[in-house]
């Protein structure tokens, strides 16, 4: 049988966007980089800030946010869904973090990521 691995977001500057869902996630930080990997990414020319493939783990399935190439598609391919408690209060820290608001659902509110990702945030 399969299990995840992890999740993988094509984005535009997968740094960034590790930071962002590490804000958003509970428990959820960006994976440290040690020595051997920071001299591996300047061997190519690259930092923990450029790095193409940056992984953010916790206490669930980790997220790997991946350079991605070519035309953007018109909707993403992948989205997050959140729980929320209070959702209201947990919607105004996302929008602090750089989130848009999309629209409202049964249960549920839409909102964009800092790169115009749709994700929902669920009340529990």
């Amino acid at each position: 049988m399969a299990r995840f691995k992890e999740v993988v977001v094509d984005c535009d500057v997968p740094s960034k966007m590790a930071r962002f869902w590490s804000e958003v996630l509970d428990g959820y930080d960006i994976l440290p980089y040690d020595d051997a990997e920071i001299a591996r990414l300047a061997a190519l020319g690259l930092t923990p800030e450029t790095d193409p493939s940056v992984m953010v783990v916790g206490p669930g399935t980790r997220i790997c946010f991946h350079l991605r190439t070519g035309p953007r598609p018109e909707r993403n391919r992948i989205h997050f869904d959140v729980a929320a408690t209070d959702a209201a209060a947990e919607i105004a820290r996302l929008k602090a973090l750089g989130a848009s608001f999309v629209r409202e659902g049964d249960g549920y509110t839409v909102l964009k990521d800092i790169e115009g990702n749709n994700f929902c945030v669920v009340s529990e």
